[in-house]
């Protein structure tokens, strides 16, 4: 079993979202990758793909999520398929908390398809 605890838990951070990882090849999950994103109001992602299905669940706050442009809010989840364009922003006037899972072995590219690899947050 591995533990992580929320006082050490990696924490990362790109543009302003931070990333506190929770389970990953590098966490003691060679299947799951977890993670939160913190996500400052008015703060809006690169858009990219990755080659996993990857499954936003919001906690807190609310975020715009591409594809299709919805709003979600507390309670509201969303399943981006492998290969669709991911962008999320924060709308709002707080942070918005988000509880992230995908398949690990996740693979990231820019939207011209360049490879930028494996985050350091699904390591």
């Amino acid at each position: 079993m591995s533990i992580v605890r929320a006082a050490t838990a990696p924490r990362f951070e790109l543009g302003g979202t931070r990333f506190t990882v929770y389970a990953g090849p590098s966490h003691g999950s060679q299947e799951i990758c977890t993670w939160r994103l913190s996500v400052p109001a008015g703060q809006q992602s690169m858009p990219h793909t990755i080659d996993r299905d990857e499954v936003f669940m919001v906690l807190s706050g609310a975020i715009h999520l591409e594809p299709g442009g919805e709003v979600l809010g507390p309670g509201d989840s969303a399943v981006v398929p492998a290969g669709e364009k991911i962008e999320i922003g924060n709308p709002g006037d707080e942070p918005a908390e988000v509880y992230v899972a995908l398949k690990a072995g996740v693979t990231a590219y820019h939207l011209d398809g360049t490879r930028f690899g494996t985050p350091a947050w699904a390591a």
